[in-house]
């Protein structure tokens, strides 16, 4: 079992790559860990995320980043030629497939939904995790990155992938679970690689892994989808059919759980449905932003005003995710996100942290590391399932910090 802290970094607008396949807007907060590669080690920030598989570093020592992966300077680092297996089979869920450059070395170029794109050389290294040595871990040194904001993307060294593909990092680690808990208290947390059997650790409800085995042009076959089943605001259910939850033949509309996503987008009906249930229930405690020029981050058109000297927010009614055994309750602050920098006369601008998949252009339900905060999240691969349970996560993270100091 291994531990790393996990830290939030605040970001400004478009600094963190987005997966072709997820969404093209600007999140503010992204998930790292730290750790070492190769002998003798140097110091990497990697950007975690489920949503992807391919984890790489930034190995241009020419560009102005504070964080750069420098392969000449490491005995154990080596290059993929792109006759090897590696190159040739386990590339296969690659977006765009790996290539051959005038090395004859394996060449992959990650593209991502805001333009911003990645391109490099498949390698390998011994990557240093929680006093443990990974030797021969592949991934991509990246020499050309091209971002919508380089100087925010400069304090990380790379992008640590997390999905079930074939070469992504907990794949090739061989761990047959991994787990994390994001606190909502100080931008802090753990990731946990291995199992996680701690008297105090609440039992967790488990939802299934959704497989689908034929390609189908809108299903992300690697990444971690579950069924969602329905919604309810605070005990009203939404009237919606479960039909609207089941990804089409095209394989559109799966619910992904993804840490390299913020907030939780849905499909346009059921965002509807949500969006006037919430809007009902909280007619008599909140004040509609009347902007509709006004969308946070491309996709959350319900944004409210709130007094500038209002400590707190009022009660609101929770919002539960229903999936098929587990169920994911989202409450208090966690509903509505400050818009930083709005002010509208003597008032602060607060988002719904739900957004429309719709607007985005994206045909899926994301259910983003926002929603996932306090809540202990379990990837078990073995037995193709995602447990969750409510914890306070800055208690947990102090609790096995001190269990292994």
């Amino acid at each position: 079992m291994l531990l790393l802290p996990l830290k939030s970094q605040v970001t400004p607008s478009g600094s963190a790559p987005r997966s072709p396949h997820k969404l093209p807007f600007h999140h503010n907060v992204t998930l790292t860990v730290s750790l070492t590669v190769g002998t003798p080690p140097q110091n990497v920030t990697m950007v975690i995320d489920t949503g992807s598989e391919l984890s790489w570093l930034n190995c241009n020592k020419t560009r102005n980043f504070s964080s750069t992966f420098d392969p000449n300077q490491s005995a154990t680092y080596s290059t993929i030629p792109c006759s090897s297996q590696t190159c040739t089979d386990r590339t296969r869920d690659f977006t765009i497939p790996a290539s051959c450059d005038s090395k004859n070395l394996c060449h992959a170029i990650l593209s991502y939904a805001d333009a911003s794109s990645s391109e490099g050389n498949l390698a390998s290294d011994t990557f240093h995790v929680g006093g443990s040595e990974m030797t021969g871990t592949v991934f991509g040194c990246m020499d050309s990155t091209f971002s919508s904001n380089s100087e925010e993307d400069s304090k990380n060294t790379g992008l640590m992938g997390m999905n079930r593909g074939s070469l992504s990092f907990v794949s090739q680690m061989g761990f047959p679970k991994f787990s994390y808990c994001i606190s909502g208290l100080d931008f802090s947390g753990v990731l946990l690689l291995g199992d996680a059997n701690f008297s105090w650790l609440a039992p967790l409800n488990y939802t299934p892994l959704v497989q689908i085995s034929t390609p189908l042009p809108y299903f992300d076959r690697v990444a971690y989808t579950v069924q969602l089943e329905g919604i309810k605001v605070s005990d009203t259910i939404l009237p919606l059919p479960k039909s609207v939850f089941v990804p089409d033949h095209t394989g559109a509309g799966q619910t992904m759980v993804d840490s390299g996503t913020q907030f939780t987008f849905l499909l346009g009906p059921v965002y509807n449905a949500l969006r006037t249930e919430f809007l009902n229930q909280t007619s008599r405690v909140l004040t509609v932003l009347e902007d509709p020029n006004f969308v946070f981050q491309g996709g959350m058109d319900l944004c409210y005003r709130v007094p500038l000297g209002q400590p707190s927010l009022p009660p609101l009614p929770a919002v539960s995710l229903m999936f098929r055994g587990a169920e994911m309750t989202v409450s208090g602050d966690r509903l509505l996100y400050r818009a930083s920098g709005e002010v509208r006369g003597n008032d602060s601008v607060h988002c719904f942290t739900f957004g429309n998949s719709d607007l985005l252009g994206v045909e899926a339900y994301i259910i983003g590391h926002h929603h996932q905060q306090n809540v202990w999240v379990e990837f078990d691969l073995e037995k193709s399932r995602i447990g969750f349970a409510q914890v306070q996560c800055d208690l947990a993270g102090q609790r096995l910090e001190g269990a292994y100091t």
